[in-house]
């Protein structure tokens, strides 16, 4: 995958400011998530000259305070996965993943409540979608999703990508 990051140069031309891999790239058994990018409260453009110092420094979790931006490629393959959990997997999910842990439940890991709004858009594979009523909704490669904060689980059975856009929002609570 290639990343691609523009901005300004001296004169206010523009400029490929990066063109390779992501810079943060999480491999763990039966997932290999990609993140992209985030902005926060204060992003502006044009792009800071420090603007990856500045972003590793700000990265508190996966998922967006409100008025915050993430995007993602998050690969899921259920083959790897079985049977395969430990507490080194753990520990990797907490130290680069941060929040993401937090927010899943335990009674049901891969359910889950965030407080943004995020687009995703399944890009490979076939993936399901729950609600907290065990309502279902199947999806497949090119389908959009447009999650609200809501409490939801994804199932998947086969080998599946999926870029994720998340916006944080205000909360009502």
């Amino acid at each position: 995958m290639k990343r691609v990051v523009t901005g300004h140069n001296e004169q206010g031309r523009s400029v490929f400011v990066e063109v390779g891999e992501p810079d943060h790239t999480v491999r763990t058994p039966g997932m290999v998530w990609r993140e992209i990018w985030a902005t926060y409260k204060d992003t502006a453009v044009p792009l800071a000259s420090d603007y990856k110092a500045s972003m590793k420094s700000r990265w508190q979790s996966v998922f967006p305070a409100a008025g915050e931006t993430r995007i993602r490629i998050v690969e899921f393959d259920p083959e790897a996965l079985e049977n395969s959990w430990s507490a080194e997997t753990e520990q990797v999910l907490n130290a680069e993943l941060p929040g993401l842990l937090e927010h899943m439940e335990v009674d049901d890991s891969a359910m889950h409540t965030t407080n943004s709004v995020d687009y995703g858009i399944l890009l490979k594979g076939r993936l399901t979608l729950e609600l907290d009523d065990g309502e279902k909704v199947e999806l497949e490669a090119g389908d959009v999703v447009i999650q609200n904060g809501t409490r939801h689980a994804w199932r998947y059975t086969e080998k599946c990508t999926i870029a994720w856009i998340l916006i944080g929002v205000p909360s009502e609570e």
